[in-house]
């Protein structure tokens, strides 16, 4: 490569280049590139070096020393993705030179023979891990009544702290754009060791509103700007975020009475776990049991009797451990001031159930409305004020625990979802919290220095260390201080695996002696999903569901629902599973080819269900369709193992959840046309009992148990109260209330309105009765023995036998016999054997093992007094070893020990 080579346009617009640590600079660059070249390190204190890049010569910036190989060895494997790249050291890199280089605009430049080829900026994480990897307190403090605040900031040149005695104008304005003026403009002092700033104040800040003012450069726009920016780590905040507010979580002022001797309801080991995934709004915008005023709140769960508290009451008895609410950190999406919402003035009850219309008429005030999801979040340390009667200050607090304490008395735990994977805007958007303090660090950028989206919006960088540390000291937060039990990762396999011990360590370390919390009992799960830029550890050790197994950390079991139900969130919308039809009754509608192959798949099908049973263990050993023994890593799914975890805790078991179509949408889709509502509403009691009665986390999607309908919608995030309602008095499941949204679903549509309009697919009252009834046996059942709660791997292998196995076998039926003999250890006092035939074949199935002979089965107790009459045709004979189950029926034989 010679002087012939096209000179670079002399532009800054990318940063391809990386300052990794504080005398290490990587390039990519091919070492050819370098032959009789110069590589230098260009700044600018005023962020002019754009403008004049075309003047630069390389005597006015630092020469970098070209290293021999590659990036050292460590640091390779600490950025993968960049172990390639060419290393070039900084000479006389002293900390003091470094500090001061790091707050200015920042260039690096290939020269050859006096002509500059090549420029881009740099992406400073690396460098900045490396000389403030700061452990020390963030956000507030308080000693003596006195307030400390501080932020680390190690790339700003000033930053000053704003007191406010009031968040607007007029706190009872519908504008909160129009923002008072700072009553105090304090500078903060900066820590050269830890790239810190602090302020002490005085007791009378409590209660005052504050923001940031940092000066900084911002690589997003090339320029240095003044930003007033909200704490990242507020702990009470103005409506729609606009101030940070001076709060101090342990003031008695902020606890309902109580709060600190609050008791939890036992929880003797994860596997005990039952979790129930709930949408704070779904559960009482349409409760009319609920005051008004707390319809859509956190108040709503608090209170002592409505349709909704019943409900959940209900649940508890029957043995429902935990209620998974969706985000509850503050979050962008929702205007706080309900002043502003827009709503639906026509009655949407009154248009045909296939209609357009009523998605037509939400599209018009959606997003400008109370709905959304929440999967964008803002400041992760504060509960979301769109949820709170009052949303202004710390209000929301004290609801907050209000909520959590009557939970508890209910018998009910809480698990809340959390958004670390991205956060709704970066750089300098209106909403960018950490990127207006330190401009490029906390999220993950893509080679040329831009953010990658690959989750929807801007990802965070969680592999770097202050990002990890907000993770962190934001979840002990609602550990400590809002007493929540749980926490489930939104695409936690955008997490490093690290990321996920560390958060893991510091929740286990927690004491009811000094924190007031029993780490121990903290379960956390998450989605393991492995795409994007951090897929098959291209950004290190990223926490999919292969990689995060043996660690005690559960993933979504994404193959035993796609067995169970067909396909999958990007398979065909009626191809069918194992619940809803394949091969036993065809709808002779999706692609799944001949009968010969539909009998091929369901076998298929269920032998991944069968791992799922097993909880989906990687060495779990049973024979499969084809007669052979395997372990459940040997059996496939897609291009992964099926069978991937090393305990039980690890799995999470579904068939739904919020995203997706609900169940009962699904059944409806996939079913044979012409089937009755009585066996598709059967189809959902299979899928559920499936999901009740495997080894490892059974996780319910709210209103499964109620043959929860969203007509259709496949995502409803933003689609109102109409498509997501809920209704706890039974009445109506919110099948066929007009078209789905078409900005998801009008694609389908053709497929839908037909579905949507035909007479009899609506559930009775009866129906929906009938489908809770068996949710409650379902729970019950689990309850009633430790076999369906087994503890290890060694436990399951040793005591979970799957029968109607191999090539001959009955296809669409499971039997699974569970034995607590044999070995000594006597886990269930009332039974010894359980044996459970799961039939979702239409008709009735009879079944006969030489391993059921002679023992003495009887129909589960809670079964023989079950509203389903159809349990009343189930038939076991002791002497053959023969059972005998109907139609889409879940039957549980239990053997009871000699008195």
């Amino acid at each position: 490569m010679d002087t012939d080579v096209t000179p670079a346009p002399a532009t800054l617009d990318t940063s391809q280049a990386h300052w990794l640590r504080h005398d290490l600079i990587a390039w990519d660059l091919d070492p050819a590139e370098l032959k009789n070249a110069e590589v230098v390190l260009f700044s600018s204190s005023d962020a002019t070096l754009d403008g004049g890049l075309g003047a630069l010569t390389a005597e006015d910036g630092v020469r970098l020393e070209p290293l021999d190989n590659q990036l050292p060895t460590d640091l390779g494997q600490q950025v993968p993705h960049l172990a390639h790249y060419q290393a070039f050291r900084l000479p006389n890199a002293e900390r003091g030179q470094v500090s001061e280089l790091l707050r200015q605009q920042l260039a690096v430049g290939l020269f050859r023979k006096g002509t500059l080829y090549a420029v881009t900026g740099l992406q400073l994480p690396g460098v900045l891990d490396d000389l403030y990897p700061y452990d020390g307190p963030l956000g507030i403090t308080w000693a003596d009544d006195v307030p400390t605040l501080r932020v680390w900031a190690p790339t700003a040149r000033s930053v000053s702290l704003l007191l406010f005695d009031t968040a607007s104008v007029d706190d009872t304005d519908s504008n909160d754009t129009e923002q008072a003026e700072p009553s105090e403009r304090l500078p903060m002092t900066r820590d050269d060791d830890t790239g810190v700033w602090q302020r002490s104040g005085d007791a009378d800040w409590r209660g005052r509103y504050y923001l940031y003012e940092v000066e900084v450069y911002a690589p997003s726009t090339q320029q240095v700007e003044t930003n007033r920016v909200t704490d990242p780590y507020s702990l009470s905040l103005a409506r729609n975020s606009t101030h940070s507010q001076i709060v101090d979580l342990d003031d008695p002022a902020l606890k309902p009475d109580g709060w600190d001797t609050l008791e939890k309801p036992p929880l003797a080991r994860p596997e005990d776990i039952t979790i129930y995934e709930l949408h704070v709004r779904d559960f009482s915008s349409n409760d009319d049991t609920v005051p008004e005023a707390q319809r859509g709140t956190y108040l709503a769960f608090a209170l002592e009797d409505s349709q909704g508290v019943r409900h959940l009451a209900r649940l508890a008895e029957a043995g429902l451990s935990h209620l998974h609410l969706l985000p509850t950190m503050d979050f962008t999406s929702v205007d706080e001031n309900k002043q502003n919402w827009l709503r639906i003035n026509e009655d949407l009850a009154a248009y045909p159930g296939d209609s357009p219309e009523p998605q037509r008429l939400i599209d018009e005030v959606r997003d400008q409305n109370g709905y959304n999801w929440g999967y964008d979040p803002y400041h992760y340390a504060v509960p979301e004020g769109s949820y709170a009667t009052n949303p202004q200050g710390s209000a929301r607090i004290v609801e907050y625990r209000n909520m959590v304490q009557r939970l508890s008395r209910l018998g009910l735990r809480l698990v809340t979802d959390v958004v670390y994977n991205h956060t709704f805007a970066s750089g300098q958007d209106e909403e960018s919290v950490l990127d207006k303090i330190v401009p490029g660090y906390y999220y993950r950028l893509n080679h040329d220095g831009f953010v990658e989206t690959s989750s929807c919006c801007p990802n965070t960088a969680t592999e770097h260390h202050m990002m990890e540390r907000l993770m962190v000291d934001s979840l002990l937060v609602w550990a400590k201080h809002y007493k929540v039990d749980g926490f489930r990762f939104d695409l936690m396999g955008h997490h490093m695996v690290r990321n996920m011990e560390a958060v893991q360590r510091a929740l286990g370390a927690l004491t009811l002696e000094e924190d007031g919390v029993e780490g121990s009992s903290l379960y956390l799960y998450g989605e393991g999903w492995d795409f994007g830029e951090v897929a098959h550890g291209a950004r290190g050790h990223n926490a999919s569901q292969i990689n995060i197994s043996g660690r005690g950390i559960g993933t979504f079991n994404d193959r035993l629902r796609d067995a169970a139900r067909g396909g999958g969130p990007f398979g065909g919308w009626l191809e069918q599973g194992f619940v809803t039809g394949l091969y036993t009754d065809a709808n002779n509608m999706g692609d799944q080819g001949t009968p010969h192959e539909q009998h091929e798949l369901l076998l298929a099908y269920t032998d991944r269900i069968r791992i799922g049973l097993a909880a989906t263990l990687a060495d779990y050993r049973f024979e499969n369709q084809h007669g052979h023994v395997l372990r459940g890593a040997d059996i496939r799914y897609g291009g992964a193992p099926a069978g991937y975890a090393k305990s039980p805790r690890e799995v999470v078991n579904y068939v739904s959840k919020h995203d997706n179509e609900t169940l009962f949408d699904a059944i409806q889709a996939k079913a044979p046309r012409a089937l009755a509502l009585t066996e598709r509403v059967r189809m959902q009691n299979l899928a559920l009992s499936l999901v009740l009665l495997a080894q490892g986390i059974p996780f319910l999607h709210a209103g499964s148990d109620l043959l929860r309908s969203k007509s259709l919608d496949r995502n409803s995030y933003n689609s109102g109260d109409w498509f997501n309602k809920l209704d706890f008095s039974y009445q109506h499941n919110n099948w066929a209330v007009g078209l789905p949204p078409a900005w998801s679903n009008e694609e389908n549509w053709p497929l839908m309105q037909p579905l949507l309009a035909t007479p009899g697919l609506t559930p009775q009252p009866s129906d929906i009765l009938r489908a809770h009834d068996h949710f409650r046996e379902m729970l019950s059942i689990r309850r009633s023995s430790p076999l369906f709660r087994l503890g290890s791997a060694a436990q399951i292998q040793r005591r979970l036998r799957f029968l109607n196995t191999g090539p001959a076998q009955l296809p669409g039926v499971i039997v699974m016999r569970l034995s607590d003999t044999g070995d000594g250890d006597v886990l269930d006092p009332n039974y010894q054997q359980i044996a459970v035939m799961i039939n979702a074949s239409p008709k009735t199935q009879v079944f006969n093992h030489e391993a059921l002979i002679d023992v003495a089965f009887e129909l589960h107790p809670v079964q023989q007094a079950s509203s389903d009459p159809r349990l009343r045709e189930v038939r076991v004979d002791a002497t053959t070893g023969q059972l005998s189950v109907p139609g889409r029926t879940t039957a549980v034989f239990v053997a009871p020990r000699a008195s």
